[in-house]
């Protein structure tokens, strides 16, 4: 077999953040993942000097990069400069609102200070007011600390013995050694471009535009291509095409790339991953030589010849894992589709398991895909694994630092595999294949459901048309400036950005939707009011009209369920009840998951939890060693069934790995996966708030996490919780 072309390919975005009118800024994530994942993803390539990679640099996210290059802030960084003794009481709100933003099981608990300032807030419980009077000054003064310092990867604290002993202190820093940390934070920022262009100029990276403000091109070209994919699916009421606004995010993202790194960029990762046939002229005219989406876009586009079976296999290996070569009228361009199983395992899986072991499951899949192709083709085989380079990371109890350590290094060792920028093996093996005609649809399911699906994104569509229809009057003015005109131009292409879209609808929640809904707004705003008239009063009102979903119901009375393994309706009808995928947040997972709902509640004496798969539960769980129930809390504690066990065996509670005898809990397999557990076991009490996670293991590893970000929660229930449900 020929060694195996391995094309890692990050992709790194944030929105546009900055409101350029009023100059505000007020959201710091483009100066945090800075300091943590923009900075770490180039130290780990450049720590492996053999490895090869491509990484993917939204244009607008390196504006915002470079605007705090210039001297810019944001809300968040103002209020971390602020003297804990001199802040006004909202500033102080705003502290106990915003610095807890990370995540708490990676972030917040490794370090005591920092944890012991989250227990003393009371998150989910109490209201900064309610909690500012349990700060003291020196909480306030570490809080603003921990906050930054948490968002530093670690990889930075390795090299810098000055940071590594500023966090060892822990505690009680002063207001001249916090300012020494945002002056050192800013230094990280700073890093990033010229850390990036340098391992380009080396050979090691290939660095990939996007669409500049990260538009849905095909979208921009014509809405109606979101028939393609959704036949018959309500359109916006205005459907006229933007053709020339996605030509000047084609050519200012690729104007601004050269501008920095000193080349045009060869790739481009378009925005979601979205595609159509009619785009394709657009992007080859700028100079782009290829560009990658996912591998159903290639399935949809050759009449089904790519797909997976049951199992999640290829049927025609080297049908994906090579690259293709697309038309359109007489302009060609080059592509290649992500494995999105692979890239999901990285996104959403291996953060559980055992680094080495996740590296090593990575790089043997990867070769077994090399030897299913090395009997189809003369070519090597091309396996692009695409994703996000920065939410993922926090996820992992050490930011991912040791899986990425173990894939690059044994990749690099592997005799083969051969780590490839993208266009590296696209010089050495052109496309020799065609696609007549390519499908229009994205990363996420084929079809631009999340940015044009729901009311709130046709309502928002239709505010951008009337916005783009006054300011195309407005600029024949001669009297108005032409400096203002562009600007204008600017605030409006931001607001064609797909984030904003992200967020309306109920598919994807965040604690910041009604703030995204307002960016957006203000951005058509500004176009208005830039040209000296006043916005219509529709852009005052938020968008958003969908009620946020939480990730699950929540149980209703008590539950007298059979542990028996049988589908019974009216056993689990007043249980909670959690959809696989309902948790999408800044990630979104593609591959299916086996378990697909889950039905939790509880009896006076037992947690009662059912697990359901595609088919039966039996067949679909029969290759797991065992379903566990991972506590985040109590934490530490674990529920074990094992899938190869007894028939309605007991299940083994842990409790900090530690066995307690179970005393009447019970499972069983059959058509669902059904569980009891007795309170007393978990050791929890009345009251007391729980959350869970189901895991699939096997050999040790946990192959499947359900849900895949968040946990459900619940309340241990009291003797009369169906009284106070009643009375609710």
């Amino acid at each position: 077999m020929q060694p195996v072309s391995l094309a890692l390919f990050w992709h790194q975005h944030q929105p546009y953040y900055p409101d350029d009118v009023t100059g505000e800024t007020l959201m710091p994530w483009v100066r945090l993942h800075s300091t943590k994942d923009y900075v770490g993803m180039a130290l780990h390539i450049q720590e492996v000097p053999e490895f090869r990679c491509t990484i993917n640099l939204v244009p607008s996210l390196l504006l915002q990069i470079q605007r705090y290059t210039k001297g810019g802030s944001d809300r968040h960084l103002d209020v971390s400069r602020l003297p804990a003794d001199g802040m006004s009481q909202e500033d102080a709100y705003y502290l106990l609102d915003h610095f807890f933003m990370a995540n708490e099981w990676t972030m917040i608990r490794p370090y005591p200070r920092y944890s012991e300032l989250h227990q003393k807030r009371g998150m989910g419980r109490d209201g900064a007011a309610q909690a500012l009077p349990r700060f003291n000054t020196q909480d306030l003064r570490d809080l603003q600390v921990w906050n930054n310092l948490t968002w530093i990867h670690d990889l930075v604290f390795e090299r810098d013995a000055e940071l590594r002993d500023f966090r060892q202190k822990g505690k009680d820093y002063t207001e001249k050694e916090k300012a020494w940390l945002l002056e050192k934070q800013m230094e990280l920022v700073a890093e990033v471009v010229p850390l990036h262009k340098k391992l380009a100029d080396g050979g090691q990276l290939e660095i990939t535009t996007t669409p500049f403000y990260h538009p849905i091109l095909p979208l921009l070209w014509d809405k109606k291509s979101a028939r393609e994919a959704m036949p018959g699916c309500p359109l916006p009421k205005y459907t006229q095409s933007y053709k020339e606004d996605a030509v000047r995010h084609l050519q200012k993202a690729v104007d601004y790339h050269t501008e920095l790194f000193g080349t045009p960029p060869k790739g481009m990762w378009p925005s979601e991953g979205s595609v159509s046939q009619e785009i394709l002229g657009a992007i080859a005219d700028v100079g782009i030589e290829w560009i990658a989406t996912d591998e159903e876009i290639l399935t949809h586009s050759t009449e089904g010849f790519v797909h997976r079976d049951g199992n999640g296999l290829i049927n025609r290996p080297e049908m994906l894992y090579r690259p293709w070569r697309v038309e359109h009228e007489g302009k060609s361009l080059q592509m290649v589709f992500r494995d999105h199983g692979l890239s999901d395992l990285i996104g959403f899986h291996y953060q559980r398991n055992d680094p080495r072991w996740a590296a090593g499951d990575m790089l043997g899949k990867v070769k077994d895909i090399g030897r299913s192709v090395s009997g189809h083709s003369d070519q090597p085989a091309l396996v692009p694994i695409v994703l996000d380079g920065e939410n993922c990371w926090e996820y992992y109890s050490d930011g991912g630092v040791a899986f990425l350590r173990n894939l690059y290094r044994s990749a690099v060792q592997d005799r083969d595999i051969v780590p490839m920028r993208v266009s590296d093996h696209l010089s050495q093996y052109p496309p020799v294949h065609k696609i007549g005609r390519l499908f229009a649809g994205s990363w996420i399911n084929h079809d631009f459901y999340i940015w044009i699906g729901h009311q709130d994104d046709r309502d928002a569509w239709d505010l951008l048309h009337i916005t783009r229809e006054f300011l195309l009057k407005a600029e024949k003015n001669k009297k108005i400036s032409r400096d203002l005109v562009k600007k204008a131009w600017d605030e409006l292409m931001i607001a064609e950005g797909s984030d904003w879209f992200w967020w309306y609808g109920d598919d994807h929640n965040s604690a910041q939707d009604a703030l995204f809904d307002e960016l957006f707004r203000r951005h058509l705003r500004n176009v208005y009011q830039l040209l000296g008239e006043q916005p219509p009063g529709s852009l005052l009102k938020p968008v958003a009209r969908t009620e946020r979903r939480h990730i699950h119901t929540n149980p209703r009375s008590f539950l007298q369920v059979k542990v028996d393994g049988r589908m019974s309706y009216f056993e689990w009808l007043n249980a909670g009840h959690y959809e696989s995928g309902s948790e999408r947040g800044t990630m979104t997972m593609v591959t299916d998951s086996v378990i697909r709902d889950i039905y939790f509640g509880f009896d006076a004496d037992h947690l009662l939890v059912r697990l359901d798969t595609p088919s039966k539960a039996k067949l679909d769980l029969h290759d797991f060693d065992e379903v566990r129930l991972r506590f985040v809390d109590p934490y530490g504690t674990e529920v074990r069934a094992k899938c190869k066990g007894p028939k309605n065996a007991a299940p083994e509670v842990l409790i900090d790995e530690k066995p307690v005898k179970s005393t009447g809990g019970k499972f069983a397999l059959d058509r669902v996966f059904e569980m009891s557990v007795p309170w007393r076991d978990l050791g929890v009490s009345i009251g007391q708030r729980l959350h869970v996670a189901a895991e699939l293991v096997k050999d040790g590893e946990v192959i499947e996490r359900t849900p895949s970000e968040g946990t459900l929660d619940l309340l241990v229930p009291s003797a009369d919780f169906e009284m106070q449900m009643w009375q609710a």
